[in-house]
């Protein structure tokens, strides 16, 4: 077998599989360049009495002959020659063949004959050095090959014979045996003058099979299941009394006879359980006889099919969890959890490449270029049945276009990039975001790539999570997600049983969310960010009340309707997590960025205030004041954050009661409620020490969260809640100081996206305009808004250490963008942290790439 070459080596493989392939024998490499003195009669007639014998035809019978074809075998895949057919095809034997198969294509055989032969006659000349010669032939080989491509026919095709055969010795055309014997002496004297003698290269001779040799013949090819759905069905076609279909579509494969059928579906199940994948088989049926022709690996099949195809395997005990886990890259999960383009509908669509992936998927729609634009729209086509997709397409966008993003099928943006705010929302709601630097928009219309999009325009956005993302100019069709009838939920059970000791929770921030992400498997919530609850159309205006009022009273008025919308949230999101910790993030964005962006948004706002009674007397140059007043010049490290508890402690207390509150109600209910409270963008302890025990001077008295807690514990009565208040480490100063912080943190969140604006002096909204310069000098090795960088690396790893000295039973993850990387989770492993969390979409892959990365550790360990 360690002679035979790659081919024979499989076709031994095959045959110890029981599966229908053509008999043959294989001369291996160590005489294969060696048969000057060979005697194809005497050495292969007992091979040949069997081959007649499976095919039920004779060698040189001039009625029914049997043809060979040869496979040249080498050991090394880069070496490739052509396989040789339909030898035994002479003087005598043609017209027989032909009787069977009609003249035109019974010479067109007898052309592909020579043509083989040929190519090895000219690789000889070449070897030789013998240029006369093999210009002759190559000029020979070129007209043929135009004719075997052509509609030539039988007259045609035999005159093509007369002139070409006189390139042959004499007998070749007057023995079957001496064409045989011709034919392995040359591939020989070819392997030697190439030197591919001994240990390269073996000859594998079997006989020819045709599905057009009489009506019980047919040809035919398919893939062993549906390469879209998965579903265990076979996909191809075939086409009776046809020769070498594979490119024809015939009668659909299910259909043929139930015997043949049978049959295939056996060589289907034999050739996948054996290589543990889809593959695609070419068979031909000659004489009632199904016979294997050709498998090979299947490059188009979705990441459904694969994995549903794992999953069959692995339930039928072919492969175990190790090898399902490993079966599947992690990043190939995003194509089951978004839409995927159908390529067969956008051949005919102009197509514009490249941009920044923000969010992967596809997405299909209406362009429009506002807000209020794309809701009006859509109202519209709600009312009157219309066609409910739109994607917006706008410069960038902020906290007030999170309602247009919500019902937008994607966004395309022109601003920022992977960690720009239209990106993170998009993946926060499972939609599409493209970034193109190059678009401009001017009024109802952009220009991409010299291409015009007018509002209403239909667009197809196509984001992959590998390669260069594409618009399509016009409607596309999709192929939709389903995580129930993927497989992924069957998978993501068995994944779990490889995630026990590193968690992946999720970042979500309403009920919806919080169960969609448990049925993917989070084992809890690592960040709810509270100030994207304040975005709803119906509760943007109280907040901006909240934020405009001059005094505590009015904050008060508020904050009271404020909270019971925050009640109403957090018992959703508890009890979709029952059992499961929810580390909810006070308070973070800068005031300003609930504030108006636009006219029309202050118009709604103004006629908001009027219709409050205590606000009667307030002009709308005031309102307007007060809003300019709060604008910051670097609102990213200006009033949020902790700040904001700091300056107005009622803001954090009303949250505070809103957690606990619902926690109460629930447990009432036997929920169980595990509450992590994170302080945000602390810089040092004296911070986090006065939000959370408080503190009394000069008469002024600022309360503590934890007897905010206890307050309410009393006001609900029972035993305490167990709870614990923690900090996002998102400032290196933090990181710095993180062992005396843990004095007062029960955990630490890694803030990532923050920590590397802060660490590097790089804005994540605006790096993307000048991040290619930096890539091309090699300045940095790539985005670090995706790929965590080498320093923040060491902050974290410095905080971890840090902490742990001062509080040993301290909880760490990180709840940045960079949580659902593989490369990132790799690493907070071997950092020490306990969980990452990410976007609900990406849960899956993320605990993918950390069931992957603990079964390298446990065989790295047993190794």
């Amino acid at each position: 077998m360690e002679k035979s070459g790659l081919r024979g080596k499989q076709a031994l493989e095959f045959a110890s599989l029981d599966l229908p392939i053509l008999p043959g024998f294989i001369i291996d490499a160590e005489i294969a360049a060696h048969l000057e003195d060979f005697d194809f009669k005497k050495e292969a007639g007992i091979h040949l009495k069997k081959f007649e014998d499976v095919v039920k035809k004779r060698f040189d019978d001039p009625d029914n002959p049997l043809l060979l074809k040869i496979v040249i075998s080498p050991n090394l895949a880069i070496v490739h020659y052509p396989t040789l057919h339909n030898f035994g095809l002479t003087d005598d034997t043609i017209p027989g063949f032909c009787g069977f198969v009609g003249e035109t294509f019974g010479y067109h055989e007898v052309l592909f004959m020579l043509h083989g032969y040929l190519e090895i006659e000219l690789k000889i000349a070449e070897l030789e050095k013998k240029e006369k010669q093999r210009q002759d032939l190559n000029r020979a080989i070129g007209e043929l090959k135009k004719i075997l491509e052509g509609d030539a026919g039988a007259k045609e095709l035999k005159a093509a014979f007369a002139k070409f055969r006189g390139l042959l010795p004499k007998e070749f055309f007057t023995s079957a045996f001496s064409q045989m014997q011709t034919a392995l002496q040359r591939i020989s004297l070819m392997l030697k003058l190439d030197d591919l003698d001994d240990e390269d290269a073996a000859i594998m001779v079997q006989p020819m099979v045709y599905g057009n040799y009489g009506k019980d013949s047919a040809s035919g090819s398919f893939y062993t299941r549906d390469i879209v759905s998965g579903e265990d069905l076979l996909q191809g076609w075939y086409n009776q009394n046809e020769f070498d279909t594979i490119d024809i579509e015939g009668k659909d494969i299910n259909e043929i006879g139930t015997g043949f059928l049978k049959d295939l579906k056996k060589i289907a199940k034999t050739v996948e359980d054996h290589f543990k994948e889809i593959r695609f088989i070419r068979f031909t049926i000659e004489n009632k006889q199904v016979w294997l022709i050709e498998q090979r690996p299947v490059m188009t099949k979705s990441t459904q099919a694969d994995l549903k195809t794992l999953l069959d395997l692995h339930n039928r005990k072919i492969v175990d969890q190790e090898y399902l886990i490993k079966g599947i890259k992690p990043a190939q999960l995003n194509e089951i959890l978004h839409p995927v383009v159908d390529i067969k509908s956008i051949k005919d669509f102009e197509e514009i490449s490249g941009g920044i992936s923000g969010a992967p998927g596809a997405a299909v729609g209406r362009v429009y270029f506002t807000t209020e634009g794309l809701l009006e729209a859509y109202k519209t086509a709600q009312l009157e049945g219309m066609d409910t997709k739109f994607i917006l397409c706008m410069p960038a966008t902020f906290a007030e276009d999170v309602k247009a993003i919500e019902v937008a099928t994607g966004v395309l943006s022109s601003e920022g990039g992977y960690s720009a705010h239209a990106s993170v929302v998009a993946r926060q709601y499972g939609k599409v975001s493209l970034v193109k630097p190059e678009m401009r928009i001017t009024g109802k219309k952009a220009v991409i790539d010299k291409v015009t999009v007018k509002e209403g325009d239909y667009i197809t956005m196509n984001v992959p999570h590998y390669g260069d993302p594409q618009i399509f100019i016009g409607k596309a069709s999709l192929i939709e997600p389903s995580p129930e009838g993927s497989g992924l939920l069957e998978y993501i059970d068995i994944v779990k049983n490889f995630t026990k000791d590193f968690h992946v929770r999720v970042n979500a921030d309403n009920p919806h969310d919080a169960e969609l992400a448990v049925r993917f498997g989070a084992q809890g919530i690592g960040l709810c960010r509270t100030e994207h609850m304040f975005f709803d159309e119906k509760r943007i205006n109280v907040f901006r009340e909240l934020i405009i009022s001059d005094n505590t009273s009015d904050r008060e008025g508020a904050l009271k309707k404020l909270k019971k919308m925050q009640v109403q949230d957090f018992s959703g999101i508890f009890r979709a997590m029952d059992g499961k910790e929810v580390t909810i993030r006070l308070l973070d964005a800068p005031l300003h960025e609930f504030l108006p962006h636009n006219d029309a948004e202050m118009g709604y706002f103004l006629d908001y205030i009027k219709g409050q009674k205590k606000y009667q007397d307030l002009s709308q140059k005031e309102i307007r004041y007060r809003c300019d007043s709060l604008r910051e010049f670097n609102p990213m490290l200006g009033h949020r954050g902790c700040r904001i508890a700091v300056s107005y402690p009622e803001i954090y207390r009303m949250q505070i009661e809103a957690i606990f509150e619902a926690a109460y109600a629930l447990r009432d209910e036997k929920i169980k409620v595990l509450p992590e409270i994170m302080i945000p963008l602390i810089m040092n302890a004296d911070e986090l020490k006065l939000i959370v025990y408080g503190k009394k001077i000069e008469g002024d008295t600022y309360e503590g969260l934890t007897s905010v807690a206890e307050a309410i514990r009393k006001e609900k009565g029972g035993k305490e809640l167990p709870y614990k208040i923690g900090t996002m480490i998102e400032l290196p100063a933090a990181a710095l100081s993180a062992g005396e912080i843990a004095r007062y943190a029960e955990f630490f969140s890694f803030g990532t996206n923050d920590l590397t604006q802060t660490s590097l002096g790089l804005s994540r909204d605006d790096f993307n305009s000048f991040m290619p310069d930096y890539t091309q000098f090699d300045i940095l090795n790539g985005n670090p808004f995706q790929q965590l960088d080498k320093n923040v690396k060491e902050l974290i790893q410095t905080a971890v250490r840090r902490g742990l000295m001062t509080r040993p039973g301290l909880s760490k993850g990180i709840c940045g963008e960079h949580g659902a990387v593989p490369e990132n989770i790799s690493f907070c492993m071997e950092a020490g942290l306990d969980y990452v969390s990410c976007s609900v979409y990406s849960v899956p892959i993320a605990m993918l790439a950390v069931a992957q990365l603990e079964l390298e550790r446990q065989e790295a360990a047993a190794g």
